[in-house]
């Protein structure tokens, strides 16, 4: 199998964190790139939940904002370990726009975190992981949190 670019998408998570290493470690093996990707979710769907005393355009700038100053303080952890990184912050349904780049820049894996949405997150949008797994075109790597495994019943 030839791997020339790997999918690394981050919710800034714990559990995107414990991936990060693998993705990285994955693409300096391959003299792969490694694609950092950060999804905004579509507010639309939860509207609701957004307090009235805030516009919708003006959330969304500081998700932009935030989500690049996060993703630069990533990117710049990566940088001098593999040699070609990319980032990108895009907004929509997380899943949807994960699958949509993996295509669109050919990635030959995608390596992801399982653990990353608690509480009322995980129960409007689902877990992302298993939508990714389950959808995407190319191989997908899931990386657990160290001590999240499952316990038998």
């Amino acid at each position: 199998m030839q791997i020339k670019t790997i999918l690394f998408p981050t919710d800034f998570s714990n559990g995107a964190r414990a991936a990060m290493d693998h993705a990285i470690s994955l693409a300096k093996d391959y003299q792969a790139k490694l694609i950092l990707l950060y999804v905004i979710q579509d507010i639309s769907v939860a509207e609701w939940y957004i307090p009235s005393s805030l516009s919708a355009a003006d959330l969304v700038e500081d998700m932009q904002k935030s989500a690049w100053n996060e993703m630069d303080k990533w990117g710049a952890e990566v940088a001098p370990r593999v040699k070609d990184v990319e980032k990108m912050v895009v907004r929509g349904v997380p899943f949807v726009e994960i699958i949509r780049t993996s295509k669109e820049k050919n990635a030959d894996l995608i390596v992801i975190g399982t653990h990353g949405r608690t509480g009322i997150d995980h129960m409007l949008f689902g877990s992302t992981a298993e939508k990714v797994v389950r959808k995407a075109a190319c191989p997908v790597l899931t990386v657990r949190i160290a001590g999240k495994e499952f316990k038998m019943p």
